[in-house]
């Protein structure tokens, strides 16, 4: 069996390959790279994994002219930039102590030490530079049958580092099988090593949930994160029952996806300290909480956050509230995104000053917004009068 697509065969890649292979050592695209071009999806980053060392794969980078950076060398990982397009190689290796959060790993020249310090079947997956796949663990069967599995013992795999049930749950919803469910050897595994996420960081739980709310439907595997008791250990008081209306929704109106809209919908307090969302993140979900609370039109909405946060304030609402979305509910918060206010402080500085001019602004915008923006500059003057 074998892989191909531009992101292998282009010239980058392969010099890089070239580089580690032409001086005896091995070079392996590995993981996601692999993985996703089985599936025919987009491939995004490109790792490979090599017998050699990592002191030995920067001199050969630096003798081919290639930029260097030491990202994790700690942990055998250097990224080779060919051509503006990062590789990150990892020397083979295999984990000598774990503590759940971070591991000590020694090198290895045994592609299947390496592949056994995974975390699933389906990211066990190697391909040569010509695009021959190597498959040490029978991955493959399970990325055919979308079969998300942990290598040999669940338990073990989770232990090593906990953000793995996390990433269980993400790499189902953009991989598994959902008529399937999922595999009860791993939800027993994770039932049993809830308290070890208390060990991560707030950042690496946010970057997950995060990437979990961006799949094509999160629903399921949200659900079954309720269901074991992982979403009450990682976001408490959140509730999921509006996710799935929330997906439909989305995908009834063609709205692209938004994470933090999905994750709004959970509700929660205290969800951005949680998750040590970034502050622009934050404030993206406090302004659709605002929205959420106050009673405006969809016009009004469109006018008062844009078209994209009016959108998803409307998709909150129908689903949170169980109501349906008014057909033409989507285009209102359009025209009112765009529309713009005909009057200006000069127009009124004649009648009014200080707090009575900010207030007749106000009074006057209300009306303008009630007519659904159809009243005139000169109607709204005459109002005054």
């Amino acid at each position: 069996m074998k892989v191909t697509g531009d992101w292998l065969t282009a010239a980058p890649t392969q010099a890089v390959c070239a580089m580690l292979e032409t001086h005896g050592h091995q070079a392996l695209l590995v993981g996601g790279c692999v993985r996703n071009a089985l599936l025919g999806v987009p491939v995004n980053d490109i790792d490979i994994s090599t017998d050699a060392h990592p002191e030995r794969v920067m001199e050969l980078a630096k003798s081919a002219g290639l930029n260097v950076i030491p990202t994790g060398i700690e942990h055998g990982t250097i990224t080779v930039v060919a051509d503006g397009i990062p590789h990150e190689i990892t020397t083979f290796r295999h984990d000598v102590e774990t503590d759940g959060r971070r591991a000590v790993v020694a090198f290895s020249n045994n592609v299947e030490d390496d592949a056994r310090r995974r975390d699933f079947t389906m990211n066990a997956l190697y391909a040569t530079s010509d695009g021959t796949v190597v498959d040490p663990l029978d991955g493959i069967a399970d990325l055919k049958a979308r079969r998300l599995r942990f290598i040999d013992n669940a338990e073990d795999r989770i232990r090593e580092d906990y953000l793995r049930i996390l990433r269980y749950f993400r790499f189902h919803a953009y991989y598994g099988d959902p008529s399937e469910g999922m595999d009860p050897e791993a939800l027993a595994a994770i039932a049993s090593n809830i308290d070890g996420l208390a060990s991560l960081s707030r950042e690496r739980v946010g970057s997950e949930t995060v990437k979990l709310m961006a799949a094509p439907d999160p629903a399921p595997a949200v659900a079954a994160m309720r269901q074991i008791g992982v979403l009450t250990v990682i976001l408490p008081g959140t509730d999921d029952r509006a996710l799935a209306p929330l997906v439909h929704l989305e995908e009834m109106s063609a709205v692209p996806i938004d994470p933090i809209r999905r994750l709004t919908v959970l509700g929660g307090e205290g969800i951005a300290e949680a998750l040590r969302l970034s502050k622009k993140t934050a404030r993206h979900r406090d302004v659709l909480r605002n929205g959420l609370e106050s009673s405006d039109s969809p016009g009004a909405l469109g006018y008062r956050f844009g078209e994209e946060a009016a959108t998803s304030i409307l998709l909150l609402r129908a689903a949170m509230f169980e109501s349906p979305l008014m057909p033409d509910a989507l285009t209102a918060a359009k025209i009112g995104a765009s529309a713009e206010f005909p009057i200006r402080p000069a127009d009124l500085i004649d009648r009014f000053q200080g707090a009575a001019l900010g207030n007749a602004l106000k009074e006057l915008e209300s009306a303008w917004i009630a007519s659904e923006f159809s009243l005139s500059k000169a109607e709204l003057l005459e109002t005054l009068s």
